[in-house]
C-alpha cells in the first residue's frame, strides 16, 4: 500500500424517506428523483461513494431506507461514472448465492463500483418467518458462512477464464470456472457463480456491527467497517481492538478501514452553530425520544414515567449479554447512562443514534475531522445532509474545499473502480475445491 497514508475518503447517503414519500403521492415525480439529484452532486464534487441504508420493517425506524438499496443503486449507476455504490443488505434473510449474483450484477452494471455493507439485522424477522429473530451469535455465525460462500463464488472464475477472441467477442475456458463445493452448518453451495469475473474481482466489503460478534466478523472479512464512535476515545479503543484482531487473523496492515458517520451542525459562525444545537434540543419531542432511547438500550425497558432531569436507575440498564438486538448501541448508551447523564441528556443524545456529532463552522468541523484522521482512527467519513439546501451549501462550498485545502481528501477520483479509489490492497483468492 506504500508508505504514504491514503487520504480520507468521503461518502454521502441517498436513503432519505421524506422525499420518497413526497414523490409517491405526486404522479409527475419519481421516487428516485432526490437520489438522482444527490448522485449527480456527489459525482460533480468528487465525493467517493453513495451509501444506501436499509431496514426491513414498518415502524418507528422502518421508514429509513424506504427503497430497496440494490435496485436504487443500480439505477444511480446509470447517471454516474466514478462514485462508489454501497448497498446495505442483510445476511440473515438472504441466501449467499443470490447475494453473489445481485452484487456481481451491480459491479458489472457500474463497471466496478459496487460495495456491500453486510449487516445481520436487528429487526424484520416478522416479514420472513413466523419465528423469533435468531440470537446475535446465530446471526453472526450465519453471516460468516455467507461471506465465505460469496467470496468463494466471486473467486470461482480463475484468471484467464474469459479472453478476447480478436473479433469483439470472448472465448470461455470452462476448465477455469470451478465449483466451490462449500458445505457448512447453514449452507451447501456447489457453484460456480454463473456471472463472469467482476471488474473489481469482488465488490468492496463493508460491514456494520460493533458488538463482540460484529468485531470478530469485521476483523475477519471487512475491508471497511461502518461504526458508531461518538468520541475520540471511543474511536481509539475500537480501532485498536478490531485491528489487533485483524492482524491476529493474518489480514493486511491497516485493515479494516474505519468508516464513521459524521452528524454535523453547520454555522457561518460558532455562535450560530451553538444556537442551532440549542434550538434543536429545545424542540425535542421527549415522548418520542424516550421510546427511541429505550430502543437504543435494547428495547426492553419503559422510560415513560421517569423524571427528565435525573439519571436512569442503574437497575434499568441491561447487561449486554441479555440483549438480543443492537448490542453496539446498548453499549454506547449504557456507558453514557452509567456516567450519570440525565434522561434529558440521553434522549437528546439518542437523536444521533450513537454516531459522532459536532457543531461549528466548516473550519471548526474540519479541525474535528482532522483530529481523528491524524490519530489514525478515521479513514472514511459520511458527509450527509445534501438533500437540504443549507447543509448542501456548507458541505459543497465550505467543508469539502477546506478539507481539500488541508490535503486531507482527494481532489479527484484515483482509478476506474471503487476499490482503486479506496486504495485497497490486492485481494487474496478463496478456493474450496483444492
Amino acid at each position: 500500500m506504500g508508505t504514504e497514508r491514503r487520504k480520507l475518503k468521503t461518502v454521502t447517503g441517498v436513503s432519505g424517506s421524506r422525499e420518497v414519500y413526497a414523490a409517491a403521492v405526486d404522479p409527475t415525480r419519481s421516487t428516485l428523483d432526490e437520489a438522482l439529484r444527490i448522485a449527480r452532486i456527489a459525482q460533480e464534487n468528487k465525493i467517493g461513494a453513495l451509501f444506501a441504508a436499509d431496514l426491513l420493517s414498518f415502524g418507528a425506524q422502518g421508514a429509513i431506507g424506504a427503497q430497496e438499496p440494490l435496485m436504487q443503486l443500480a439505477a444511480l449507476s446509470a447517471v454516474t461514472s466514478d462514485v462508489g455504490l454501497i448497498a446495505t443488505v442483510t445476511t440473515t434473510f438472504h441466501h449467499p448465492y443470490n447475494l453473489a449474483r445481485l452484487f456481481g450484477t451491480l459491479d458489472h452494471l457500474s463497471n466496478g463500483r459496487a460495495a456491500w455493507n453486510a449487516v445481520t439485522s436487528s429487526l424484520g424477522e416478522e416479514n420472513y418467518s413466523d419465528q423469533d429473530l435468531p440470537s446475535p451469535e446465530q446471526r453472526y455465525a450465519r453471516a460468516a458462512e455467507s461471506l465465505e460462500v460469496v467470496n468463494a463464488l466471486f473467486d470461482s472464475w480463475r484468471p484467464g477464464a474469459l479472453r478476447p477472441d480478436g473479433a469483439g467477442g470472448a472465448i470461455l475456458d470452462e476448465s477455469l470456472v470451478r465449483p466451490i463445493d462449500y458445505a457448512g452448518q447453514h449452507f451447501s453451495v456447489r457453484g460456480p457463480l454463473n456471472i463472469p469475473t467482476l471488474p473489481q474481482g469482488r465488490p468492496v466489503q463493508f460491514q456494520a456491527g460493533q458488538s463482540a460478534g460484529g468485531i470478530e466478523l469485521g476483523a475477519r472479512f471487512a475491508e471497511v467497517v461502518f461504526t458508531s464512535l461518538p468520541t475520540l476515545a471511543d474511536a481509539i479503543t475500537y480501532t485498536k481492538k478490531i485491528r489487533t484482531r485483524a492482524t491476529e487473523l493474518g489480514r493486511p496492515e491497516g485493515l479494516p478501514l474505519i468508516f464513521s458517520s459524521f452528524h454535523a451542525t453547520y454555522g457561518a459562525t460558532e455562535e450560530e452553530a451553538r444556537r442551532l444545537v440549542r434550538e434543536a434540543a429545545e424542540s425535542t419531542d421527549f415522548d418520542a425520544g424516550r421510546r427511541q432511547l429505550a430502543d437504543m438500550l435494547g428495547g426492553g425497558i419503559d422510560l415513560t414515567d421517569l423524571p427528565l432531569d435525573k439519571p436512569l436507575p442503574e437497575s434499568l440498564l441491561p447487561a449486554i449479554d441479555s440483549v438480543h438486538r443492537r448490542r453496539g448501541r446498548v453499549e454506547i448508551f449504557g456507558k453514557l447512562a452509567a456516567s450519570g447523564a440525565t434522561l434529558r441528556e440521553l434522549v437528546i443524545a439518542a437523536k444521533d443514534t450513537g454516531h459522532w456529532a459536532a457543531a461549528g463552522t466548516p473550519e471548526q468541523l474540519a479541525d474535528a475531522i482532522e483530529e481523528r484522521y491524524r490519530a489514525e482512527v478515521l479513514d472514511v467519513i459520511t458527509l450527509g445532509g445534501l438533500a437540504d439546501e443549507r447543509n448542501r451549501d456548507f458541505v459543497v462550498n465550505g467543508l469539502l474545499p477546506e478539507l481539500r485545502r488541508r490535503k486531507l481528501i482527494d481532489s479527484d477520483y484515483l482509478g476506474g473502480t471503487y476499490r482503486a479509489n479506496l486504495e485497497l490492497p490486492a485481494l487474496t483468492p478463496v478456493h474450496y475445491d483444492g
